[in-house]
């Protein structure tokens, strides 16, 4: 499998396993640091996205605001991915693995691959959905399985 396949595979993962952690956030008595994990997990989307893009936009851009209400958080999730999702189908392997120059929040010229920016972007959205998992445990719910093998393993029939 080609690296472009393998960050459009993981985005699907990461898209399934957020979309079903909504639910049990639903599910919350108090929702406020879930929604403001899940919020940063949408804001990083969009920076990650304008950084690589140049967009002028960037420096006002928060890695933590705004804080979406839980009502939009699955479609301003959405809102973040598809793009990203565009921008890999679009890019061939050599665009991808070809260091980008972006302005990092002290102001200053850095570079990284888009596809390791994807990696972090998949990366970082377990680290906080483990959290969130936290949470949801912390208040005597039981969190769903999301677990990246639990989409590839399948029982065999025994004879």
């Amino acid at each position: 499998m080609d690296m472009k396949q393998h960050l459009l595979d993981l985005f699907a993962f990461n898209d399934q396993t957020n979309r079903k952690l909504l639910g049990k956030i639903a599910q919350l008595q108090d929702q406020a640091e879930s929604i403001r994990l899940f919020s940063h997990l949408i804001n990083c989307q969009y920076k990650w996205l304008a950084r690589i893009q140049q967009d002028p936009r960037v420096p006002e851009m928060s890695w933590w605001e705004p804080l979406y209400p839980f009502g939009q958080l699955e479609p301003e999730w959405e809102k973040s991915l598809t793009p990203w999702l565009d921008y890999l189908r679009s890019k061939s392997e050599t665009e991808l693995a070809a260091e980008v120059i972006f302005t990092g929040s002290d102001g200053s010229r850095w570079a990284s691959t888009p596809q390791d920016i994807a990696l972090q972007l998949n990366f970082h959205s377990v680290h906080h959905r483990a959290q969130i998992q936290m949470l949801i445990r912390a208040e005597g719910l039981k969190p769903g399985f999301v677990d990246y093998i639990g989409t590839k393993y399948h029982r065999l029939e025994e004879n």
